[in-house]
């Protein structure tokens, strides 16, 4: 079930110590009303707070009851939405939420989804099935159902991955999902070309994120890995995948559409 557990209160600043939200109506976003799922926490939480200081009116949605709670408390200003990514009724439910609320969605960051590895003989139904509802399914259906109240001239940002372009062994589940959201940001951003709503897709490598403990790695694990194979020798932080984010939403990137950038350190092409 959709459910708003929170409303937005317009006199305090979003975030954790990103700032006070530009009220003179001169942000990158002033006036846009942007939907990020899987905004409650790592790089959507980032991103909702550049959004928000930059004049957005955001909407976030999570499906885990402790994160909902703690980003309704960090982003007072951020009105957060409980809902399940893969279940395309509820994506429906959201949408129309946001359309009743708010009348149209101007930005819509895809970033909702899941991480987990294993190696192709541990790999069943179950695993494959889960990965594919939520990066694949409800990435899908949520672009499908937003661009019914997106205006002409707005903006899709998805997040895939640096998995879905190198073969990277234990990822094979999870990479082919990334794959299909890149896929996804070109066939989109050729199809909405005649309304001129631009799709570009952010492919991040190793960030400091929750999703690598849910991926069930140590501490420091990924932050090793990084400094090994990364050419910048480091893992990256979530304001810096905000950062582009808001490139991307902004009409700074007005010229581009279908393209992928990747924020890795260097590990793509490097």
């Amino acid at each position: 079930m959709t459910m708003d557990i929170r409303q937005a209160s317009p006199h305090l600043s979003a975030g954790a110590g990103r700032g006070i939200a530009r009220m003179d109506g001169m942000g990158k976003l002033s006036n846009k009303i942007a939907l990020i799922t899987g905004g409650t926490t790592g790089i959507g939480a980032a991103t909702a707070a550049r959004f928000q200081a930059e004049g957005a009116r955001v909407i976030v949605t999570g499906s885990d009851p402790t994160t909902l709670q703690v980003a309704q408390q960090k982003m007072p200003r951020i009105e957060v939405i409980a809902s399940e990514a893969a279940d395309v009724a509820a994506t429906k439910r959201l949408v129309e939420t946001v359309k009743a609320t708010h009348g149209r969605i101007d930005v819509l960051f895809v970033n909702a989804g899941i991480s987990r590895f294993k190696p192709i003989s541990m790999i069943d139904e179950a695993f494959f099935d889960a990965q594919f509802g939520i990066n694949v399914r409800g990435a899908y259906f949520v672009m499908r159902h937003a661009t019914e109240i997106m205006p002409d001239g707005g903006s899709i940002i998805l997040t895939s991955s640096v998995s879905g372009a190198l073969g990277v062994a234990g990822h094979t589940v999870y990479g082919a999902t990334k794959a299909a959201v890149r896929s996804f940001g070109r066939s989109f951003a050729r199809e909405l070309v005649p309304r001129n709503i631009r799709v570009n897709t952010i492919s991040p490598g190793p960030i400091e994120t929750p999703i690598h403990a849910k991926a069930g790695m140590q501490p420091g694990e990924m932050a090793s890995i990084a400094q090994q194979r990364v050419p910048l020798a480091r893992m990256g932080q979530v304001e810096e995948v905000a950062s582009v984010a808001l490139f991307l939403a902004s009409e700074d990137a007005s010229y581009m559409t279908g393209g992928e950038l990747f924020v890795d350190g260097g590990l793509v092409e490097l």
